[in-house]
């Protein structure tokens, strides 16, 4: 039918052309050929459109490497880890291990710092791979290395499974049994507790502080082997009330992504209750501080000093809360990044250097000197 219409359209428009035809033609009758002719496309036009239309979008899959390059592995394996952040966890295990007081090695230290290192890369790497759906949704994930397809859900999962036994197996059999629960609890608590209830309730920010005071006392442990010395709760009290300023701000820049993506954050739901936990904890730092230098792992310079950075952290904690924006929460979320290193150097720094080993050289030198005391005091 088509065909037929065009066809007799073309001959209209030809007898139009001839001048002797189109005199014959009633006026009516030409006008509306006229109208007819130039209201229907002809089939080149109709070739033309679908020429010109632009092509039908498709959706491309991209194939995922079983076996990826070995040159890319060591990059891909640094990205699953996320290893800036791995790195200043084991920075926090290494602090706790040297404020510890005793006898310490150099092997111990390594193979607590690469222990702690393997279970923390262990559970990051297991947290990518439940979140990777949730990754994809959020500006800030999207581009991480499983959402992008680098390394296939497998791959992924068998390397963290990897790489949390053998973390756990190395502070077994080099450090002692205590850290090495530490180890394996705190990978258990991060991808079994923590980031499942990201998606539930407002809670998993105190799990998730709970993760991040076990590295320094596995730290301290390593040297102590007890969890009895009130100093190792007290190390873990700081990376605890610390992580609540820093990420309460992250999280404040990053709500809309969080929203997004389904995660339930006081950023998310209570912005009010977000400010305040951050100005709540950030004051909790002062007496944690203070009991530092009481237990007797610092000189109370400790507690002048710490006051003075804890003030400066304080202070963004408490503009943050008058008035939440993205200007006050950058400032400190920055600012807690600093605060962190300054304050393990300070600990270093007024640290008392009370070892087992110089306990027992003033111990014989004590004894000595009431030795020749006596021995004094017998002749005369």
């Amino acid at each position: 039918m088509l065909r037929l219409q065009v066809t007799a359209l073309s001959r209209h428009a030809v007898q139009m052309r001839n001048p002797i035809i189109a005199k014959s033609l009633p006026s009516t009758s030409s006008s509306s050929h006229i109208i007819r002719v130039c209201s229907c496309p002809t089939i080149f036009q109709q070739k033309q459109h679908l020429t010109d239309s632009p092509p039908q979008r498709v959706t491309k899959f991209k194939v995922i490497e079983s076996n990826p390059p070995l040159g890319k592995m060591p990059g891909l394996y640094k990205e699953l880890v996320k290893f800036k952040l791995a790195a200043l966890v084991t920075l926090t295990t290494m602090a706790g291990y040297a404020i510890a007081p005793g006898e310490s090695t150099v092997t111990t230290l390594i193979a607590t710092t690469l222990g702690t290192g393997l279970c923390i890369g262990s559970a990051n790497a297991i947290n990518q791979w439940i979140e990777t759906p949730y990754d994809a949704q959020m500006l800030r994930t999207r581009n991480r290395v499983l959402g992008r397809r680098a390394l296939s859900q497998t791959h992924a999962f068998g390397f963290g499974t990897l790489t949390g036994v053998a973390g756990v197996s190395l502070l077994a059999t080099c450090v002692n049994p205590i850290t090495a629960a530490l180890g394996a609890a705190n990978i258990l608590l991060y991808t079994c507790v923590y980031t499942p209830m990201k998606r539930s309730s407002i809670a998993n920010t105190w799990i998730g502080a709970v993760v991040g005071a076990i590295p320094p006392m596995m730290g301290y442990t390593a040297v102590t082997d007890t969890l009895t010395d009130p100093a190792a709760w007290v190390l873990g009290g700081l990376l605890y009330a610390w992580q609540f300023p820093h990420f309460n701000a992250l999280a404040w820049n990053l709500r809309a992504d969080y929203s997004k993506a389904g995660y339930r954050m006081m950023a998310v739901t209570d912005p009010k209750l977000n400010a305040r936990v951050s100005l709540r904890y950030s004051l909790a730092m002062f007496p944690l501080c203070i009991a530092v230098p009481y237990l007797d792992m610092t000189s109370w310079w400790f507690a002048l000093d710490s006051t003075v950075v804890n003030g400066a952290m304080a202070y963004g904690a408490y503009k943050f809360w008058r008035n939440s924006n993205d200007k006050t929460g950058k400032q400190l979320f920055f600012g807690s990044v600093i605060h962190l290193p300054v304050l393990l150097a300070l600990l270093m720094i007024h640290k008392r250097w009370n070892l087992h080993g110089n306990a027992q050289i003033d111990e014989q030198e004590e004894e000595e000197v009431e030795e020749i005391v006596q021995w004094v005091t017998d002749d005369e």
